[in-house]
C-alpha cells in the first residue's frame, strides 16, 4: 500500500470520527433538552397545585401555610364550604334602593375537587323551545361539540350550541323536546381537570430531578398601613436547567417560582 492510499484511509477514518463526533454532540444536547424541559413540565405542574392549594387554603383559613405537612394534610383532607350569594333589590322611591346580601352555606365539596377540578354549565341562550340536549350524564366532550339545540321566540329556525370546553357531563336538566326555557336557565352541568390529576400529593414538595430536595417555601401575614396581608413565595431551589441559576440577569429565567417575599401576588414566572 502505498502513501497515497494509506493519507487517505486516515483522513477517511478521521472524517468519520468527527461526523460521528458531531452527530453525538448534537443528539446529545437536543436528548439534554427534552430532558430539561420535561423535568421542567413535571416542576410546573406541581407549583401550580401547590399555588391553587395555597389559595384555597388561605380562603378556608385567612392565611397561607408554610407547612408541607400542613398543605398536604389540606389538600387530601380537608373540604371546602359552598357558599350561595343572594342579592336583593328593593326599590325606596327617588330612586334610591337598598341592596340585602344574603350569603349562605349550602353544602361543601372536598378540597381536593375544589384545587384540581373546575365546574361548568350550560344555560338556555334565550327564550324559547327546546329542541334536543344531545348529551347524557357521564359523557365525555370535547370543546365545540354540540350541546343543546333550541327554538328562539320569533325565529322560524331552531339553533345548536357548542361546548365551549371540554369536560366531564355530570348532570342534564330533565327538560323534554318541546319544554318552554327561559334564558339563564340551567341545561348541562360538567367539570373537568384544571390541573394534573396524576401528581402524587405525598411527595408534592419534592422538587422534580433534584434528587430529593424540596421547593423552598415562604408565607407570612405582613403589616401594610395597619392592614393585615398575606404573601407567598414558592420556588424551585436548585434548577437542572443552567439558564436558570439565581445568578442570571435576565428576570423571566430565573428559577421557576410563583408569588413574592414582599408583593401580594401569585403571579408565575413561567406564565
Amino acid at each position: 500500500m502505498n502513501l497515497t492510499k494509506i493519507i487517505a484511509f486516515v483522513l477517511l477514518a478521521i472524517s468519520i470520527f468527527l461526523a460521528y463526533y458531531l452527530y453525538n454532540s448534537i443528539d446529545t444536547t437536543i436528548k439534554e433538552r427534552e430532558a430539561i424541559a420535561n423535568t421542567e413540565a413535571q416542576i410546573i405542574d406541581k407549583l401550580s397545585i401547590i399555588r391553587e392549594a395555597e389559595k384555597v387554603y388561605l380562603e378556608q383559613y385567612g392565611k397561607y401555610t408554610s407547612s408541607w405537612d400542613t398543605l398536604i394534610n389540606f389538600i387530601e383532607n380537608g373540604s371546602v364550604p359552598i357558599i350561595e350569594k343572594k342579592e336583593t333589590i328593593i326599590p325606596k322611591g327617588y330612586g334610591v334602593e337598598e341592596v340585602i346580601v344574603k350569603i349562605d352555606t349550602i353544602g361543601s365539596i372536598s378540597a381536593k375537587d375544589k384545587i384540581f377540578k373546575k365546574n361548568y354549565t350550560v344555560t338556555a341562550a334565550d327564550n324559547g323551545e327546546l329542541r334536543e340536549i344531545y348529551v347524557k350524564e357521564g359523557d365525555v366532550v370535547v370543546k365545540g361539540a354540540k350541546s343543546y339545540r333550541m327554538k328562539k321566540d320569533g325565529n322560524e329556525k331552531s339553533d345548536e350550541y357548542p361546548f365551549m370546553e371540554a369536560g366531564n357531563i355530570s348532570a342534564v336538566s330533565p327538560l323534554k323536546p318541546g319544554d318552554r326555557v327561559s334564558k339563564g336557565d340551567l341545561l348541562i352541568s360538567f367539570w373537568n381537570y384544571v390541573l394534573n390529576p396524576d401528581v402524587d400529593i405525598k411527595s408534592l414538595s419534592i422538587v422534580p430531578g433534584s434528587g430529593g430536595k424540596t421547593f423552598d417555601i415562604f408565607a407570612q401575614v405582613k403589616d401594610r398601613n395597619g392592614v393585615k396581608v398575606s404573601v407567598i413565595e414558592v420556588k424551585d431551589p436548585a434548577p437542572t436547567n443552567p439558564e436558570r441559576k439565581e445568578s442570571n440577569e435576565a428576570k423571566n429565567r430565573k428559577p421557576l417560582r410563583f408569588g413574592s417575599r414582599t408583593d401580594v401576588s401569585t403571579a408565575g414566572n413561567w406564565e
